[in-house]
């Protein structure tokens, strides 16, 4: 087999700008609509090929599994398996994107395996093809392998691409507590909500380019949070300083715990940057920027 011995790649965290939950399906999953959003947040992976059998997973967090448990696991064993590949693959992994946060941390980090061994061990498996089988590992991985702005739907795995997030600063913050992603979709009574968020009206203000507008809608933006904030009500006191420190907009990304607000202005991201570390609101806080490059190739 051609191809390289060892691949280095940036797996990418994502928002989502809007989460709408339209039903539970018979299956137990839950037909969505969001809109996704990569952001400039990303873990570093190195994948080498191995002489020996078997693939080997190591992290920097002590914490996470280093088995079938992990979704990077998940997705070289996908693909050993399916091509009968020679040989072992050995992936290092250095997280930095908040993990069981809402932002598709293990998602991106088994997008970027199956996108490098595409490459390493050259498959020729398009990003089409690859995606098909992403969503084998998890809702997200599709997404994850095509990044940018997009719509999602189905279970997250019907994909259209849509104009870019305008510029702006995305301050993230990851309060220091854990939300399971079943605990919030099991509580969550997708029949009985009273608002949904306007994706099409998010949508078209994309089109237009429109931040401001965008940002207006975000306020009955997650569906998700009508489980979360009660159940945290750290993430509503963090919305709530965002705006107070001129935040266009805020909102839970995902499942949660993580919030992130959009400003027009580098410096008021700052001083909201400030007032969450002064209060010990989050554990975790980034400065970031929306990412719109497509794919891993772009």
């Amino acid at each position: 087999m051609g191809g390289m011995d060892r691949m280095q790649l940036r797996a990418m965290a994502k928002i989502n700008l809007g989460l709408d939950v339209l039903r539970r399906r018979e299956d137990g999953y839950h037909e969505v609509r969001m809109i996704m959003q990569t952001v400039h947040i990303f873990d570093q992976l190195q994948l080498e090929k191995r002489r020996e059998e078997g693939i080997r997973v190591r992290t920097n967090l002590y914490y996470l599994p280093e088995n079938e448990n992990n979704l990077v696991f998940k997705a070289a064993k996908l693909l050993c398996d399916e091509f009968g590949l020679p040989g072992g693959i050995s992936i290092e992994l250095k997280k930095y994107i908040p993990v069981a946060a809402g932002m598709a941390g293990g998602s991106s980090d088994a997008a970027a395996v199956l996108f490098g061994m595409n490459r390493m061990y050259e498959l020729g498996l398009s990003v089409e093809e690859l995606m098909q089988r992403g969503v084998r590992i998890g809702a997200d991985v599709p997404y994850c392998i095509m990044r940018g702005t997009a719509l999602a739907e189905g279970i997250g795995e019907v994909l259209s691409p849509l104009p870019p997030l305008p510029p702006c600063t995305i301050l993230v913050a990851k309060p220091g507590i854990g939300v399971s992603t079943r605990f919030v979709f099991e509580n969550l009574k997708a029949d009985e909500l009273e608002r949904h968020p306007d994706i099409d009206g998010m949508m078209e203000a994309l089109k237009k380019q429109d931040l401001k507008g965008l940002a207006g809608l975000m306020e009955a933006g997650n569906v998700l949070e009508t489980v979360t904030v009660p159940a945290y009500p750290v993430i509503q006191r963090i919305k709530d300083a965002m705006l107070r420190a001129g935040a266009l907009g805020a909102l839970m990304s995902g499942s949660g715990p993580t919030v992130f607000g959009i400003f027009d202005s580098r410096q008021a991201a700052k001083r909201a940057y400030g007032v969450l570390k002064r209060g010990h609101l989050a554990k975790q806080i980034f400065l970031t920027t929306p990412y719109n490059n497509r794919s891993f190739g772009g």
